[in-house]
């Protein structure tokens, strides 16, 4: 009764100034009512201000509903005024009311927007029409009305009759606005259409449109009803048939369920994956052959059968052979071989025993990938490899869910029943490039394969029954420990590969590369040989690496010119690669071996970093301006990286006056710290006696000797701790030709790992103190700090 005292009255006046809430995926009309729940804090202190005085508001739509605090341009300049009839306050402080539209209103202008949207607004005069045009308009939609209702819309019952009975055009056109579902934009355009026949004319269009969607979906569900019907029609015409067949005694040889049920005894399924398997063929054979679930189930049951279930491989046991094949394969590399050799013993005293996870860390180039391949051959077993590179998919190592389309096993499962064998070499290789995203986390899956006292029950997603992983010998490879997750790094063996000499290279390539290279190339049968002097040449000033890649891709290169030669027909019985004919091959040279400096400069010393593709010589500049005491850093540099310039910096200023420096300098100039290739990352605080050293150059003039590098960590009193990668940073600094070398004291333990021959070509200085680097690095007597 109170609704239709509202509905017929022309009496309410409209303030000038109201409240106004901005409305998402709604656009009110007049004569409407319903019911809002408002959670935004501005909108519900804006019903405050209503009901504190005449209960009336704008309600204006949103052009874009996903901005939550939405600017005057992104509100439709047309609203409707309404009345406030219920408030409700919810116990999850969202407000719910019930409002009626009022009248249009056109926003003139935005007052304010804190702490609500308050708004002027000019009444829009409607004009309620009713032309002969607007009547046969009417007649128009009432028709497409009845006509959407009989193809399946859903519209309220009673509309029709309630239009039936409304004479004025304009609260036609808005009462069925309301009830067709429109989009924001159309009901829009009807509630700001300058008189009732434009916006029928909108309404009309919309409704014809809607009715041609609603025509061409009941065409495409009465092909899909009659499709179905098709089918199952033919289940019951094959059904009689194999009745039919039954008892004339007829029998199909390749008859498949009784195919598939002799490859599941054959396969030796365990337990629980033969109850699985069972299950699936059961309902296999109650469907229709050529359905889309028979397709899926026979994929699955192929795929369970064809698993090595209780395949595997013999291991070879003989200790002394697998020694003499991993040796054959790979120089050197003892850690990693003694690892392998101990678990074969292991395995041989007892054979029920899991097999270990290692992880060989190492740079590009050292023979990680290769070293696993050694390993399965040397045990008799298969090998499979998979790349863990940008893998962000936890269903990669898992496997889908059966449910989802073109659902396939895991990686893991993949590897197993391509390679036939539950105990092959398995080499996760580039384990820290692992990488995660919405989809899940491949690394937590990781951690069920890689535990051994979790991978005897792996359960794949696809499969749904446990596999036994224990077998399996997995091999991870790495660049860089760093970057792998801890609670995988806590599962695995780790074994550091570091680079090579240049000895070792000479080796490796006189006995591995040149002669694989031969074969690959198509020369095996010609006399080609390189000396000692060549190939060190192509090491030192054609390579700048740890591993042995780019070595291998520069004898390819020589020993492809040479293939061309012979093809052409204008090569040589015997060809003899010497120092001074590489460059005739190779082109220029690209790197020097010496890389110090030319000559002492004030404020540039040489340090020694370590990356994960190796170790490599690091420049620190600093340079002294005029200023007032600032600290500049450049050069890409990582938050330890910049701490530990800082830490430097501290201690030079708190020892001014052992170091012989005015304590106003520092209030009057400024320090520039440099680390050049400033577009490559740097981080860690091994630098810290490198830039110690620099600042204290810069600042006093005295120059560091250019054939001198370092390392180590500094604290800001002084105290030098030690750091990692020590051997890979030698190695480094071989290559570049730098022989002295300062490393903190506590290092000294890991010279061990260093081949005799490299460490004798070095003066290695130990230090536990910035007074001890100060007094080798300059030359002079420095009051020790520690």
């Amino acid at each position: 009764m109170e609704q239709k005292k509202i509905l017929e009255s022309e009496e309410i006046k409209i303030p000038e100034v109201l409240p106004l809430i901005p409305v998402r995926d709604t656009t009110v009309f007049p004569h409407m009512i319903l019911p809002l729940f408002v959670g935004r804090d501005f909108s519900i202190k804006a019903i405050d201000e209503a009901l504190s005085k005449q209960r009336i508001l704008v309600l204006a739509a949103q052009k874009d509903p996903a901005i939550n605090e939405p600017y005057e341009d992104q509100i439709y300049s047309v609203g409707t005024a309404c009345l406030i009839m219920r408030m409700l306050k919810l116990p999850d402080g969202r407000v719910k009311i019930l409002v009626q539209g009022i009248k249009r209103v056109k926003i003139k202008e935005y007052i304010s927007f804190d702490p609500f949207y308050e708004v002027r607004v000019d009444e829009i005069e409607e004009n309620k029409g009713n032309s002969i045009k607007e009547l046969a308009l009417k007649r128009i939609v009432r028709h497409q009305i009845e006509s959407a209702v009989a193809l399946g819309k859903n519209i309220p019952s009673d509309l029709i009759t309630v239009l039936a009975n409304l004479s004025e055009s304009s609260k036609f056109a808005d009462i069925v606005a309301s009830n067709i579902g429109l989009s924001v934009k159309d009901a829009q355009s009807v509630l700001k259409a300058k008189d009732p026949e434009q916006a029928l004319l909108i309404i009309t269009n919309s409704l014809a449109k809607e009715l041609e969607i609603l025509t061409m979906q009941n065409k495409i569900q009465n092909e899909a009803r009659g499709q179905i019907g098709k089918t199952q029609k033919e289940y019951f015409l094959r059904e009689q048939l194999r009745a039919i067949k039954k008892e004339l005694g007829e029998t199909d040889d390749s008859d498949e369920m009784e195919e598939l049920t002799k490859k599941l005894e054959k396969a030796k399924l365990p337990k629980k994956a033969k109850k699985a398997v069972q299950k699936e063929l059961k309902r296999l054979q109650k469907m229709h052959p050529d359905s889309a679930e028979a397709n899926v189930i026979r994929t699955y049951i192929d795929t369970m059968i064809s698993l090595p279930w209780s395949k595997s491989t013999k291991d070879s046991y003989d200790i002394l052979k697998v020694s003499r094949t991993l040796d054959r394969d790979h120089y050197d590399l003892k850690k990693p071989k003694d690892r392998i050799l101990e678990y074969l013993s292991v395995r041989k005293l007892n054979p029920h025993t899991s097999g270990p996870i290692l992880c060989l860390v190492g740079p590009p180039g050292v023979g990680k990938t290769s070293l696993a391949k050694s390993v399965a051959h040397a045990m008799g077993r298969k090998m499979v490899r998979i790349s863990l590179g940008g893998i962000r998919d936890e269903a990669e190592i898992r496997g889908h869910r059966r449910t989802y389309v073109g659902a396939l096993p895991g990686k893991i499962i993949q590897g197993l029943k391509s390679c036939g064998s539950s105990n092959p070499v398995f080499v996760l290789d580039e384990i820290d490039k692992i990488g995660n995203d919405f989809r899940g986390d491949p690394s937590s899956a990781l951690l069920e394969v890689l535990d051994p006292e979790q991978n005897t029950e792996f359960v794949d997603n696809y499969l749904a029954v446990p596999f036994d992983l224990s077998k399996v010998f997995f091999i991870t490879t790495a660049n860089s420990a760093n970057t792998i997750p801890p609670p995988l790094l806590d599962r695995m063996e780790i074994i550091s590969i570091a680079g090579y000499t240049v000895e070792e290279k000479t080796k490796i390539a006189a006995r591995y590369i040149i002669p694989r290279e031969k074969e690959r190339n198509g020369v095996s049968d010609i006399l080609i040989t390189f000396t000692t002097g060549a190939i060190t040449k192509i090491i030192e000033n054609y390579t700048h690496e740890a591993g042995v890649r780019n070595l291998e891709k520069n004898i390819a290169q020589i020993l492809r010119k040479i293939a061309r030669e012979i093809a052409e027909g204008s090569g040589k019985k015997e060809y003899r690669i010497s120092k001074n004919s590489v460059e005739k091959f190779l082109g220029p040279i690209k790197f020097s071996k010496d890389m110090r400096l030319k000559k002492a400069t004030r404020g540039v010393v040489a340090g020694l970093a370590w990356t994960p593709a190796g170790g490599e010589i690091l420049f620190i500049e600093v340079s002294v301006a005029n200023g007032k005491g600032n600290l500049l850093l450049t050069g890409s540099l990582g938050d330890v990286m910049k701490e530990s310039a800082q830490a430097a910096y501290s201690y030079v200023r708190s020892h001014n006056e052992e170091l012989g420096i005015d304590a106003k300098f520092f209030e009057q100039h400024d320090l520039h710290i440099h680390f050049p290739e400033g577009a490559i990352p740097k981080d860690g605080p091994s630098a810290g006696i490198t830039i110690l050293s620099a600042i204290i150059s810069a600042i006093t003039g005295e120059t560091v000797r250019p054939d001198l590098a370092m390392t180590g960590e500094i604290t800001l009193v002084g105290r030098v701790l030690p750091i990692g990668g020590l051997k890979e940073k030698l190695l480094a600094a071989l290559r570049a030709g730098i022989h002295n070398i300062i490393i903190p004291y506590e290092n000294k333990r890991d010279l061990a790992e260093i081949p005799k021959k490299s460490l004798e070509k070095f003066t290695i200085h130990y230090i536990k103190n910035a007074g001890e680097l100060i007094n080798i690095v300059f030359n002079k007597e420095k009051r020790k700090t520690s």
